[in-house]
């Protein structure tokens, strides 16, 4: 695992959320590595219209599944994405806005920054 990883915009990656604890290691970040073999690098806030689209592509990520410590997702939200599933959203009208300092730079490797930008989550 990277010791300071950086987000799409050059800096220091930041935390995308600790309740529900996200992450690929399940330590907040959108941090990846040799193990994470879905890319789980892009810091997303949830929709219902996400949700439903991945649920339907195989990917229930609403249903609480405790055994895996997971309580499930509702809409708004924060959670680390496969880059390829969002991308997938993205061409389906489905994806959902991103936290730019929060989704690793390994996230350029599959798309621009010009579009990752154009789905910036405003507070």
């Amino acid at each position: 695992m990277e010791k300071n990883p950086k987000n799409i915009l050059g800096t220091n990656l930041q935390s995308c959320c600790f309740e529900p604890k996200t992450g690929f290691y399940r330590d907040g970040y959108c941090k990846t590595g040799e193990e994470d073999y879905g890319t789980h690098v892009v810091c997303a806030i949830m929709t219902n219209d996400f949700l439903e689209f991945t649920k339907s592509k195989g990917n229930d990520l609403s249903t609480p599944k405790p055994e895996w410590r997971f309580p499930g997702l509702k809409a708004g939200d924060k959670w680390c994405l496969c880059i390829l599933r969002w991308l997938q959203a993205e061409k389906a009208g489905k994806a959902p806005k991103i936290v730019l300092e929060a989704t690793h730079e390994k996230a350029l490797e599959y798309t621009s920054l010009e579009l990752l930008k154009s789905y910036e989550f405003v507070n």
